[in-house]
C-alpha cells in the first residue's frame, strides 16, 4: 500500500502523533522522559521548530510544531529517534524499533480549530485516567499554558496569546476552556484527522472572559 502523501504549508502548525511499535511503552522510568525532553529540545533547536504544545504518554506522544520548510518535521523527528532509540533499548536490554513506523501529522487550520487540538492534547493524561486534573501530569504543556510555570521547550503561538493581554489572563482563559471537557464529536473528528492526515479545523477561537464580557 502506497504511503499517505503528507501536506505542507508554511508556517502552519501541525499535529504530530508518534507511537510505540505494536503500542508497547516507550517511557519505563522517569529519566525516560527527561532523555526524550533533551533530544526534542535539540531537535527543535537544531531544525528551527517551534513548539506549541506537547505530551509524552507512556506510550505514545503528542506535539503540536510549527514548520518553516517540508524537511524540518522529518528531520527533526529522525533526529529524536537516533538519540532516543539506542539510548531506550540499552537501558532496557533490548534490540530493535521502538516506534510504530513514520509517526503521523495533520495540518491544523490557524482561523478554527487550533486552540481545540491543543486542549486535546494537553487533556489526554486526564482521559487516560493518569490524573485527574490536568496540571497533576509533569510531562505535558499544560502546566505552562494553565499555572505559568515556564517551560523551555515551548514558543506561544498567536492564537494562545490572543485568549488574554496578560500571562495571568492567558492562563485563567485556558483553564476555563479545558475545564469543560471536548465533546465527544470533537473527540471523533480529531481522531479521525489523525488516521487520515487530513486538514483539522472549524472551530471558533475561545475569547478571554474579561475580553468577552466587554461591550
Amino acid at each position: 500500500m502506497p504511503r499517505r502523501l503528507r501536506i505542507f504549508i508554511p508556517g502552519m502548525t501541525q499535529h504530530v502523533i508518534q507511537r510505540g511499535n505494536n503500542r508497547t511503552d516507550i517511557f519505563g522510568s522517569p529519566s525516560d522522559y527527561e532523555v526524550f525532553a533533551c533530544a526534542m529540545c535539540e531537535a527543535l533547536r537544531r531544525y528551527r521548530l517551534d513548539l506549541h504544545a506537547y505530551v509524552l504518554m507512556t506510550n505514545h506522544v503528542h506535539l503540536m510544531v510549527t514548520p518553516v520548510t517540508p524537511t524540518d518535521i522529518p528531520a527533526a523527528m529522525q533526529a529524536i529517534g537516533r538519540r532516543y532509540v539506542p539510548y531506550f533499548n540499552q537501558r532496557y536490554e533490548r534490540t530493535g524499533g521502538l516506534f510504530e513506523g513514520r509517526y503521523r501529522s495533520m495540518i491544523v487550520d490557524d482561523e478554527s480549530y487550533w486552540v481545540t487540538c491543543m486542549r486535546y492534547i494537553e487533556l489526554n493524561p486526564v482521559r487516560a485516567g493518569l490524573v485527574t486534573r490536568p496540571e497533576a501530569y509533569r510531562w505535558s504543556s499544560y502546566r505552562a499554558h494553565g499555572m505559568e510555570v515556564r517551560d523551555a521547550l515551548l514558543t506561544e503561538h498567536p492564537m494562545y496569546v490572543r485568549l488574554g493581554d496578560t500571562s495571568v489572563d492567558r492562563c485563567r482563559s485556558w483553564r476555563a476552556f479545558c475545564a469543560q471537557g471536548i465533546p465527544e464529536a470533537e473527540l471523533t473528528e480529531i481522531r479521525q484527522a489523525a488516521q487520515t492526515g487530513r486538514v483539522l479545523g472549524r472551530l471558533i477561537l475561545p475569547e478571554s472572559p474579561d475580553r468577552a464580557a466587554q461591550p
